[in-house]
């Protein structure tokens, strides 16, 4: 898989985890699986195979149909037999269970999913009338509430560039480290910060997808589409100066593409660029819980209230529906409409 490219060979990777897992489901979810390849990705056909694994293996402990045979033995119309009841009970199974040593916990939004999953996993079967109910369309979506957006305000964000170059409130062996990783460390929270790209994205990133000419870098959106996200003269130098040191790098065989590379030179993780944005985000504040997605956020917020175009924020978010973003930016909607109700001037002071 070396002449893949990052995205090509997740995807790979996702489609070969994908047949493994089958092998643990009943037979008829293959049907399920081909029947939605043309309108998901692998990562999502994946998460549908975990969750479904995780529903079955409900039944095969808690339901009396399901108890007395293997998983991979269940047939198509045992789905008939499940009720909108026990589904309901499934959901409340999820808020707190054991497997193996572990103790897993789920909210109402990892609750959510789980149903979604389910809910098109059933209603694929009776719309193709192979089975005859379809108990989790009957099921209300847990209610989530609501959460309040967590950003970094714009001398938090200062302050972290500052913390990410500088390397201050470090110990001996930690500035050692930070030593070999600062430009590359500053260019990559720069990136993020300035353009608002996802983490996934970043790390996909390959040199030549970086054009200086026009300030841009092509990126491969979530729904497998590609686009071109522009950044500024502060994103433009850090990548520059990061860009130096790269080319002195010799990275390891499958990586010479990849943009940002580890100290092992390979091409960084998702789990490694949240862990190396936890680690000086927590030197910043100790009351925000800072990720990636979060400097998503605080660039979001920054576009938003500079331009006030919540339609601008969303394409270059690569939201494919503005509702989520305004969903995301609600609070500030609110502070412009407020700002509107003393805008507008009826009629002049009689006092001036």
């Amino acid at each position: 898989m070396n002449n893949l490219n990052y995205h090509d060979r997740k995807n790979a990777d996702n489609m070969i985890k994908l047949r493994e897992l089958m092998t643990t489901l009943p037979s008829f979810c293959r049907d399920f699986f081909l029947g939605i390849k043309d309108t998901t990705s692998t990562r999502t056909r994946l998460a549908y195979a975990y969750d479904l694994r995780l529903f079955f293996e409900y039944l095969h402990a808690n339901h009396p149909r399901f108890m007395k045979t293997e998983i991979t033995e269940y047939e198509l119309k045992w789905l008939d037999e499940v009720k909108a009841l026990d589904i309901n009970e499934y959901l409340d199974y999820l808020s707190y269970y054991e497997k193996g040593n572990e103790a897993i916990t789920n909210d109402e939004r990892g609750k959510q999913r789980k149903l979604a999953s389910l809910r098109s996993f059933y209603k694929f079967f009776f719309n193709m009338e192979l089975i005859e109910k379809n108990p989790a369309a009957l099921v209300d979506m847990p209610k989530l509430h609501k959460k309040e957006i967590i950003r970094l305000d714009p001398d938090e964000v200062a302050l972290l560039l500052d913390h990410v170059e500088n390397g201050d409130q470090m110990s001996k062996q930690q500035a050692k480290f930070h030593e070999k990783t600062k430009v590359r460390d500053l260019a990559l929270i720069t990136l993020l910060l300035g353009t608002g790209i996802r983490v996934s994205e970043c790390v996909g990133l390959d040199i030549k997808d970086v054009d200086f000419k026009n300030n841009g870098i092509l990126i491969r959106r979530k729904g497998g589409y590609e686009a071109v996200v522009y950044f500024g003269d502060e994103v433009e130098k850090a990548l520059q100066e990061y860009l130096k040191e790269r080319r002195r790098i010799i990275p390891e065989s499958g990586h010479e593409d990849a943009l940002f590379l580890s100290l092992q030179n390979k091409r960084l993780s998702v789990r490694a660029v949240e862990k190396l944005v936890k680690k000086y985000a927590s030197a910043v504040t100790s009351l925000k819980k800072i990720t990636p997605h979060k400097l998503r956020s605080t660039y979001g917020t920054s576009l938003y209230r500079e331009t006030g175009d919540i339609y601008l924020v969303a394409d270059v978010l690569g939201h494919s529906d503005v509702n989520t973003t305004k969903k995301h930016y609600a609070a500030l909607e609110d502070d412009r409409r407020r700002k509107a109700a003393s805008a507008v001037r009826l009629r002049e002071d009689s006092d001036q």
